[in-house]
């Protein structure tokens, strides 16, 4: 390809006359370029702004030496779920009833102990209990009340064996066909442990007898144990007792009392053909059933029920708030007879019901090795019989009334509540850290979030999951009203809706004259809202 070009003969041009004509030539050879080669010409804007160096340009920056300084940005998962939403969690899903709002995803978030197990394979539970732990004012109740109360549409039923603060009571009394079972305090309720139960549909005579005879000794030896406090039944007391609890079984057509057996011992001690060792060993239980027969318990447990359990009522509750101011012992002796009771009902398979066994305090049905191998018993039948038991605790150092330090009762304790699957972690006092992540092997960051939670806000633990739900968020005022458990501890409201902290006629007295009322402080008050009103 042949190249234009121009043949510069020496002349007499001056050195400015030179520099035109070597600009005349170098702009013909660029347009003599192809078009593939001829470099763009940026379009410069026409403004500039003034920058930390200098001068810079409007649209492309500014002429800085320094690449400016911006940190790097820092954001949880819970701010990036609103950037990117598949961080969040799905959830357990949309069946069973509205709980709260799951914070991690703003999403209502459902549970139902039942439903989660039914989703076993893909959520990793495989059990219906329910730990509850928090400290005061977390708003436990009030959760475990909601969860309750919603999940009577869904046909599930509610249980509380004992109702220390009787704070269950007015749930009860506010859900149709609900029953309230009230136990001290001149009531003329009596409940018998030993009471038969109902015969299972789905079990022939022997097995039916052999597990009804079960729950009898083990409610037997678990009042009597817990009674004597860290002393443990010999094989010979529990000999004793077994015969005596046959011999009541006999002589009363298979409806044995406490009474009954009380004096079945008596006939083993005072018998002179009976073997003196089984005799020596009828002393100590005897004289524990005395205090049922003719002590502080008497009229309560000793005799026949008096009142019979409604299978059919939605929520049924014993409140045994009157007997809870006599002692401790007498509020741990009482749970044992109330859930011996009502689990005598509540373990029949065949009738396919699912039930919420609310266990407040939990730990009292813990307080000796009978009734610990009972409970854990219970909570592993918890699925065959369709029931949840709900165990509420304030702190894990609950637990350090179960036995001696290092103790077996105490370690089979631990291990109960560790072997819960479900759990609902509410906010914890700074002392608890260490046993949450000892006992409960929570991870440290989840520790301190639960020292920082506010009322109503729980860490649900539900098999391999965690999810943070705001329960109050969800609350209707009907239930704000119902569940409200620490009422002495808030001021009272005024007519006028406004907290009535204050003497409102001795600040009459003292109100200047030129308050915007001669009224008082009533009619100021009443002309400051209509005046906000009016503004509005």
């Amino acid at each position: 390809m042949a190249r234009p070009f121009a043949v510069f003969e020496p002349g007499d041009l001056t050195r400015r006359e030179r520099r035109a004509l070597r600009r005349e030539a170098a702009l013909s050879a660029r347009e003599a370029e192809p078009p593939k080669r001829r470099r763009r010409d940026r379009a410069l804007p026409q403004a500039a702004v003034p920058g930390p160096f200098g001068p810079g340009l409007a649209q492309g920056g500014y002429w800085n030496l320094a690449r400016p300084s911006i940190p790097a940005h820092q954001a949880t998962s819970r701010q990036l779920a609103g950037i990117y939403p598949f961080v969040a969690d799905a959830g357990l899903g949309h069946r069973g009833p509205i709980l709260g709002v799951d914070l991690n995803a703003d999403a209502l978030w459902h549970f139902s102990p039942w439903e989660a197990y039914a989703d076993s394979t893909d959520r990793g539970t495989f059990s219906t209990n329910l730990l509850v732990l928090g400290a005061y004012r977390a708003g436990k109740s009030a959760t475990i009340k909601t969860l309750v109360t919603r999940s009577l549409a869904f046909g599930h039923q509610a249980v509380v064996p004992s109702d220390p603060k009787g704070e269950w009571v007015t749930v009860a009394e506010a859900v149709p066909g609900g029953v309230v079972v009230r136990l001290g305090g001149g009531s003329a309720a009596r409940l018998n442990p030993l009471d038969h139960g109902p015969r299972r549909v789905d079990a022939d005579d022997e097995q039916h007898e052999k597990m009804v005879r079960q729950r009898r000794i083990t409610t037997l030896v678990s009042l009597i144990e817990m009674a004597l406090g860290s002393t443990r039944l010999t094989a010979v007391e529990h000999a004793a007792i077994h015969d005596a609890l046959e011999r009541s079984i006999r002589s009363t057509g298979d409806r044995p009392t406490l009474r009954n057996v009380y004096e079945h011992l008596g006939t083993i001690v005072d018998d002179a053909g009976t073997d003196f060792r089984l005799s020596d060993g009828a002393v100590q239980p005897r004289f524990v059933l005395r205090r049922f027969v003719e002590g502080d318990l008497s009229g309560l447990f000793e005799d026949e029920s008096t009142v019979a359990f409604d299978a059919e009522s939605p929520i049924v509750v014993v409140d045994t708030s009157e007997l809870f101011a006599r002692s401790e012992l007498v509020a741990q002796l009482t749970q044992v007879c109330t859930t011996a009771w009502i689990q005598a009902v509540v373990s029949d398979r065949s009738a396919r019901r699912t039930r919420y066994l609310i266990r407040e305090e939990g730990w009292r049905d813990m307080t000796s090795l009978a009734a610990l191998q009972m409970f854990q018993q219970w909570l592993k039948l918890s699925r065959h019989y369709g029931i949840s038991n709900v165990v509420i605790l304030h702190k894990m150092g609950d637990l350090d009334a179960v036995g001696d330090n290092d103790s077996k009762e105490r370690n089979l304790a631990y291990s109960i509540v560790g072997d819960i699957e479900n759990k609902f972690i509410f906010r914890v006092n700074h002392q608890e850290a260490a046993a949450l992540r000892e006992r409960l092997n929570m991870p440290a960051t989840h520790v301190e979030d639960a020292r920082r939670l506010r009322m109503g806000v729980f860490l649900a633990y539900v098999g391999q999951y965690a999810y943070a739900v705001d329960c109050f968020a969800t609350s209707t005022p009907w239930e704000v009203d119902l569940f409200v458990t620490d009422s002495a501890l808030q001021p009272e409201q005024a007519d006028d809706g406004m907290l009535q902290l204050l003497d409102l006629e001795l600040l009459d007295r003292f109100w200047p004259e030129q308050s915007p009322s001669d009224a008082g402080l009533d009619g100021w008050l009443t002309q400051s809202r209509k005046e906000t009103f009016d503004e509005r």
